[in-house]
């Protein structure tokens, strides 16, 4: 592990356990914005690895995560999301995190280092062509995390890769290699800290583009969530209003005509029937900018 520059001294770790406090924490802190600096230069591959991944989403395919101990646990945060923000099933992006559940409630290092754990969990999710599978690693080399991988290309579907070290089995193997160059940890091998934060807002940056490519975002507003509980009905309401201009009265009727849905609730809003509605967005494709162009009121 010595190659790895996760696995080195970070130049700012001399003394650390000496520092006063303030001192130890304005380390950490730069070290995490230098961190989310090194995503700027990969913005071009975020954005291919988005097409490819709404790609499969828009064909009927699947859009699923993988990882082990702190970088599946990153991975694992952006998944559960992607239901109450976009509304994308389930079972359309499913998660693939080495020891299952039982890790998550304790964290174990041996489940990263069986393969057949993943061949396990690959076959469970029912990944195969025209699906595409996020897999992240920091050091790249993660036996689960490739295992996944190898075992997806395999199957026909294609594989994004976020590695925090160049070279690595992970980005050679990816369809779409994705490099965090993030370097060494003030607390060396400490991958939960400055690899992490930059993993997951790499991820959060590619599955609100993918949100954004299948007509799940308009404006900044989320038009395909899931309003399961009281804060995200308020949030309903509220999208509704402000995006069709109509009062609170109005949009929260409209949002009842349309069971809940935020895309046809807001041309209901504006005078289409439901059906004019529905028929209007599976026309734009699930888009509501193409859906208000083309005119809801008769």
């Amino acid at each position: 592990m010595a190659d790895r520059k996760t696995e080195t001294l970070h130049p700012s770790s001399a003394g650390l356990h000496l520092a006063p406090a303030a001192e130890v924490l304005s380390r950490l802190l730069d070290a995490q914005l230098a961190a989310i600096a090194t995503i700027r230069p990969i913005l071009p591959a975020l954005m291919t690895a988005a097409d490819a991944a709404a790609t499969a989403l828009q064909s009927g395919g699947k859009m699923g995560y993988a990882g082990a101990g702190s970088s599946g646990l990153m991975a694992l945060a952006d998944c559960l999301e992607l239901w109450g923000t976009f509304g994308i099933a389930t079972d359309r992006t499913p998660m693939l995190f080495a020891g299952g559940s039982a890790a998550l409630i304790k964290l174990t290092g041996a489940v990263e280092d069986d393969p057949a754990l993943a061949v396990a969990d690959l076959a469970a999710a029912q990944i195969g062509a025209g699906d595409v599978v996020i897999c992240v690693s920091a050091s790249g080399t993660t036996p689960y995390t490739m295992a996944v991988a190898q075992g997806a290309k395999a199957k026909g579907a294609q594989v994004i890769g976020l590695a925090n070290a160049a070279g690595s089995a992970l980005l050679d193997l990816a369809d779409f290699p994705v490099l965090l160059d993030t370097g060494p940890e003030l607390v060396a091998g400490s991958t939960r800290m400055a690899a992490a934060s930059a993993q997951k807002i790499a991820m959060n940056m590619l599955s609100v583009l993918v949100g954004i490519r299948l007509g799940h975002v308009h404006d900044g507003y989320m038009v395909n969530l899931v309003a399961d509980n009281a804060k995200l009905v308020g949030r309903a309401v509220g999208i509704v209003a402000a995006v069709s201009g109509q009062d609170g009265q109005t949009a929260t009727a409209a949002l009842h005509a349309a069971s809940g849905a935020v895309k046809p609730a807001i041309l209901i809003a504006l005078g289409a029937s439901h059906a004019e509605a529905q028929t209007r967005l599976q026309a734009s494709g699930g888009h509501l900018s193409a859906a208000l162009a083309d005119g809801v009121a008769r």
